[in-house]
């Protein structure tokens, strides 16, 4: 399909891009640039980059006669990644990214690069991509660098389900490698697309557990016997973020007709996790709002250096590639996904306690049998390292190439660790579903509301009721993958 000219993470995120088309508008501006870039390398100036070195190399001046392979050594030395592969859905997005990006048309590439790139999205050749190389500033080098070695047949790729040479896969699929001209090797390296990639997957994770958050909390309210006194209009009314104001109103639906609620309270007020939902979960909601925000803008701007101004009759350097902006917002979603684990916890703990007439960790026969004592512990641990996560990269930089890039970001580093947080925190939301399930089904013939009631039964169609002691691995998988679907409301 073509890309809109504005793409968004709610587009990504509802829309099944199978294949890439280059519209009509994007081939001319690509064409023109390209153009432009090339009458300009005939009047002899130098520019960083395209006929110069790189970095603290940026005043050594190339001969014509070497501007492509001073593209193809850029590549491949800056292919110095490590660590673990980034995972295929990442890589798929970075080429999306990557694709989308050049084709704003000032990167001074050729078409035939571009359609590669495209290529590469459609024949489903994935780049091996390592995680461990960016610094966040000058674009994304390294993983870049790997993204792009496919393109004149060097590297590694993921195909037909298998990790092979670039260049016999290129061969498989009746493709060939492509010699880069100049600036081509700059424009592919430079950018914000690692980065961008592991945020717009963050995001798209971190809205449908938002909402899970919600329901499964609603759940645990009603397992709980904890009222909905507190998330009544007239609270929120009165301090009205938009967050909070939403995840008020959702939970009121979800265990509306409800019977549990129906039965008169004992306690006076019920813990804050369950009272504060809709400040907690709300606060969580409104950082995912502002990241989602900013990082609509950067997949839609040029992050490349320097930059090819056909239209102003120039080539600037500059610093767009610098990822202070996602490094600051990768690291706020980071601990705001990582508090809505922080207070599902704290409502598991609360519902394997033997409180409020639930049989201490949900177990019928409490003593011959742990029952979830233990998936208590394992959410804790959980919940601690997504803490030890949420120690800020954004605050961090090194000196890099000879003092030339003396302030990065440590963006990469704050993205990679945001997906970390974001899983963790599906399965420590599938920890309480596991243990808001058990209590619910201890309260019957007691009914939760029909909504609730839903997701139960749904539920139950993969993670049975638990009478005795299992192997609950097997259990808590189940139930982090049945967190994979949307949830209602």
């Amino acid at each position: 399909m073509e890309l809109p000219e504005h793409i968004s993470i709610e587009f990504l995120r509802n829309e099944d891009v199978k294949t890439l088309e280059l519209s009509a508008n994007a081939l001319e501006r690509i064409t023109v640039n390209r153009n432009y870039l090339n009458k300009i390398l005939t009047g002899g100036k130098t520019y960083y980059g395209i006929n110069t070195g790189f970095g603290a190399l940026c005043n050594v001046r190339i001969k014509d006669q070497e501007l492509a392979q001073l593209q193809e050594n850029l590549v491949c030395s800056h292919a110095c990644g490590m660590g673990d592969e980034a995972p295929e859905e990442i890589v798929r997005l970075m080429l999306l990214l990557k694709v989308h990006g050049l084709s704003l048309g000032y990167s001074g590439v050729r078409t035939e690069i571009v359609q590669r790139l495209a290529d590469f999205y459609n024949h489903g050749i994935h780049p091996v991509v390592y995680e461990l190389g960016s610094l966040g500033a000058s674009g994304d080098l390294a993983p870049l660098a790997h993204c792009s070695l496919p393109l004149i047949g060097k590297g590694e790729v993921r195909y037909k389900g298998m990790k092979m040479a670039a260049a016999d896969a290129l061969a498989q699929a009746g493709l060939q490698p492509l010699a880069l001209a100049a600036k081509e090797g700059l424009a592919l390296l430079n950018g914000t697309q690692f980065m961008s990639a592991y945020i717009a997957w963050s995001l798209m994770q971190s809205k449908r557990l938002l909402a899970w958050a919600d329901v499964i909390g609603a759940m645990s309210a009603d397992a709980f016997m904890a009222k909905d006194e507190p998330f009544q209009h007239a609270i929120h009314r009165l301090r009205p973020h938009a967050g909070q104001v939403a995840v008020a109103a959702r939970i009121m639906k979800l265990l509306q007709g409800s019977e549990i609620q129906k039965i008169q309270k004992e306690q006076v007020q019920d813990p804050y996790s369950f009272r504060c939902m809709p400040q907690v979960h709300g606060a969580s909601n409104d950082v995912v709002d502002t990241v989602t925000k900013v990082l609509n803008v950067e997949i839609n701007s040029l992050t490349d250096n320097p930059i090819v101004l056909h239209d102003e009759d120039a080539i600037l350097s500059g610093g767009n590639f610098h990822g202070q902006t996602l490094a600051l917002h990768a690291d706020f979603l980071a601990m705001a996904m990582a508090e809505l684990a922080n207070i599902s916890e704290r409502r598991t703990y609360l519902l394997v306690s033997g409180q409020r007439g639930l049989p201490p960790f949900l177990a019928p026969e409490a003593g011959l049998n742990s029952g979830f004592m233990i998936a208590q512990y394992t959410a804790a641990a959980i919940v601690s390292q997504n803490k030890q996560y949420c120690t800020p990269a954004s605050v961090d930089s090194i000196v890099s190439s000879n003092g030339q890039e003396d302030h990065v970001s440590m963006g990469a580093n704050a993205a990679t660790k945001l997906r970390r947080v974001v899983q963790n925190v599906q399965r420590v939301l599938a920890i309480e579903l596991l243990t808001a399930a058990q209590a619910l089904e201890l309260r019957r013939p007691l009914q939760s509301s029909p909504v609730l009631e839903q997701v139960w039964t749904a539920f139950r169609k993969h993670v049975t009721f638990m009478p005795h002691d299992v192997t609950l691995h097997d259990k808590l998988i189940a139930a982090e993958l049945f967190l994979n679907n949307e949830p209602p409301l």
